[in-house]
């Protein structure tokens, strides 16, 4: 999965939250509220989220995390190690069960 430069999350989390700022500070506004909405797209669009406050808080969890505990904590899965094998290699027999 590619992420997208925690710079560029960083600077448009900033704009989505100033923008919200200012649409719940002048809710009438429509100018705010659709430049909120549309900073709001862009974050869905950055961190693969339908909901601009579910965005809002992956863009807030990737930033404050390393890449490979993010894409852990979005598949869900606990991270595995690597199978280390010890004693002599297991031989398999590839006979057919007629042919002995």
């Amino acid at each position: 999965m590619l992420l997208p430069a925690k710079a560029e999350v960083a600077r448009h989390l900033r704009r989505y939250r100033v923008w919200e700022r200012v649409m719940l500070a002048s809710p009438g506004d429509r100018t705010a509220r659709a430049t909120f909405e549309d900073s709001g797209y862009t974050l869905c669009v950055l961190m693969g989220k339908r909901c601009a406050r579910e965005a809002a808080d992956a863009a807030e969890r990737y930033l404050h995390s390393s890449q490979g505990t993010y894409l852990q904590e979005q598949n869900g899965r606990p991270r595995t190690t690597a199978v280390v094998h010890r004693g002599p290699p297991v031989t398999v027999d590839r006979r057919s069960p007629a042919g002995r």
